[in-house]
């Protein structure tokens, strides 16, 4: 599960551009994380979007 640092994010969407299946962006612009991130096939694309974040503000779950 894929957890977003809220007081980091800037909502630029480079993740929802890596993952779409897995992050969003709603109307006021703050990133929402679908169920989708609970899925492994996504692990793959989760990672590129934990490790492309200009603010590092995503991360795994512990």
């Amino acid at each position: 599960m894929v957890e977003v640092d809220f007081d980091l994010c800037e909502a630029n969407g480079v993740c929802v551009g890596l993952a779409p299946d897995v992050f969003d962006l709603n109307d006021d612009d703050e990133l929402i994380i679908s169920d989708a991130d609970r899925l492994p096939e996504n692990a793959g694309v989760i990672d590129e979007a934990i490790a492309g974040c200009p603010r590092a503000a995503l991360r795994w779950k512990a």
